[in-house]
């Protein structure tokens, strides 16, 4: 069933990187790896890392903050947070009531949900149903991942790809045409030791599959969003994917029949953040002036679960 009117809308966005910055020089000191080995497979040549100075709530409350000083609420005007984050500072409570917390929103219902790269379309997904049912007004969603203390850190194939961040926005009823437009979600849980977290471990990753899977699937997924808002590829004006690899980007790209000059690619200065790549991206691209009001966005990912999804987003 095709929407034709949105439920919700984004009306701010914000986000948070760490002010240490890794580079790949840096990192050769640290594992067997090069500067030209990261960048040629990855496309990265920097990330930031939060170091002990500052957590992962920590990081989600700032961007959710630099969210509502882009809007026309206060923090008590929240009455949900949704926090999206592989990576929580400790197992009880949720770190969405750490944020809230931290921000001072004290009408929230606060929780986390636990979709790995995917998670802040998810948490839109779940944004969207709580508006269009009545039981939210102002939302706040929330991705906020510290993956360096996940990381191993002798393990070249993974420890080279993460990075830190956080990024939020602000969803509330459409008052017109803006909005989610279109919406596709998937996972396929017979995968997931591809990709996966040991208890009390460190990531563990099949970087070569991973690769495949994620390339058919986030296309699958775009084409999905795509028909759910009874648009065609030609028809977006900016697609911003999840930030794994920009071969991922590129090729995520051309099988969906988007070009490049379309697509907002930022991995090479934060690497991969997990769920927070796409709000940051976001926040990025408002604020250098490429994604506009009235654009048709696609805004893709694909993570561990195996979890993916697509958004089509008129803005």
């Amino acid at each position: 069933m095709k929407k034709t009117i949105p439920f919700v809308e984004i009306v701010s966005t914000g986000r948070f990187l760490p002010p240490s910055v890794t580079t790949n020089a840096d990192l050769e000191s640290i594992v067997d790896t090069s500067n030209e080995w990261i960048t040629t497979r990855t496309g990265i040549k920097e990330r930031r890392l939060a170091g002990n100075e500052i957590s992962a709530a920590q990081m989600g409350a700032k961007a959710g903050v630099d969210a509502l000083d882009k809007s026309d609420l206060n923090a008590s005007d929240i009455d949900l947070i949704i926090v999206s984050t592989a990576t929580p500072d400790r197992l009880l409570p949720s770190m969405a009531c750490d944020v809230q917390a931290l921000i001072g929103a004290v009408n929230a219902v606060a929780f986390d949900v636990g979709g790995a790269c995917s998670g802040f379309l998810y948490g839109l997904t779940v944004a969207e149903g709580h508006i269009a049912t009545g039981h939210a007004t102002n939302v706040l969603v929330i991705a906020a991942e510290k993956m360096s203390s996940i990381l191993d850190w002798n393990d070249r194939s993974t420890c080279v790809l993460f990075g830190d961040g956080a990024g939020a926005c602000i969803v509330q009823r459409s008052a017109g045409s803006r909005g989610i437009i279109g919406t596709y979600h998937g996972s396929d849980g017979n995968l997931a030791e591809l990709l996966h977290r040991p208890p009390g471990g460190l990531v563990k990753m099949s970087g070569q599959e991973v690769y495949r899977n994620a390339v058919r699937s986030m296309a699958l997924a775009s084409e999905r969003a795509l028909e759910d808002a009874g648009m065609k590829a030609e028809e977006i004006d900016l697609l911003i994917p999840h930030q794994a690899n920009v071969r991922i980007i590129e090729s995520t790209a051309r099988y969906s029949g988007i070009p490049m000059d379309k697509v907002f690619v930022n991995v090479d200065r934060y690497g991969n953040m997990s769920s927070a790549t796409i709000p940051v991206a976001m926040d990025e691209a408002i604020e250098q002036g490429v994604l506009e009001e009235g654009m048709n966005v696609l805004t893709v990912a694909f993570g561990a679960g195996f979890a993916w999804g697509a958004l089509a987003i008129k803005w």
